[in-house]
């Protein structure tokens, strides 16, 4: 497999790694209000981590992208795809060896409108309430770092190792840049029979241009 297709199934790998991540619990919260009692609450990492996805979607797109463009695009989309696993796996790591997580962060989320993956109205909890334990959920954490590895590695490989431009495209590109020289050679020299020779095999008509 050449490197570059290799580069972008890993891409997609990660891409995907990293959406499950974010649809998965990170936190299992604890919670405590005086109107309500006690609650067990849950926090996906899209909502500790608000950038998750949309890393996970430039992912998925750079593993496209990696086939489907040029050598030069493709070292442009494989450093921009090692600089997004960068920032993918910053939260988690965060989490995962950052020590006490962080409770007030925790309260806004779940008092907002949007801060949990359960399908209910309204906040989960008041403004006041008390969060008495966090616990984190280390096979997400883990799985986020993981993708984003290796997603930093991929868009290296890319970046480094973009592959050669498709025979195809080489070819029509030829292609181009011979019909332009015989468009240039035919406004120069429109009676030499030699460059009327090569336009009608260009399939040109040397006519064209008197018209």
């Amino acid at each position: 497999m050449k490197k570059h297709v290799l580069a972008s199934v890993l891409l997609a790998v990660a891409a995907a790694g990293l959406w499950a991540s974010s649809r998965m619990t990170w936190f299992t919260v604890e919670a405590f209000d005086d109107k309500s009692g006690a609650k067990t609450l849950t926090i996906v990492g899209a909502s500790w981590a608000a950038e998750l996805i949309a890393l996970a979607l430039v992912l998925g797109a750079a593993a496209v992208a990696g086939i489907a463009l040029r050598r030069t695009p493709r070292c442009i989309v494989g450093i921009a795809a090692a600089l997004s696993g960068a920032v993918a796996g910053w939260s988690a790591c965060a989490v995962l060896i950052g020590g006490e997580p962080d409770r007030a962060r925790a309260l806004s989320i779940l008092s907002s409108d949007t801060a949990s993956s359960h399908r209910v109205e309204g906040a989960l909890l008041s403004s006041w309430a008390e969060i008495t334990a966090m616990t984190p959920n280390s096979v997400a954490l883990i799985l986020g770092i993981f993708s984003a590895a290796v997603a930093i590695f991929a868009g290296a490989l890319l970046a480094v190792a973009p592959g050669e431009d498709n025979r195809v495209s080489s070819a029509y590109d030829r292609k181009q840049q011979r019909e332009q020289k015989i468009q240039q050679e035919l406004a120069a020299e429109p009676d030499s029979g030699r460059v009327l020779w090569d336009a009608l095999d260009a399939d040109i008509d040397p006519t064209d241009n008197f018209r």
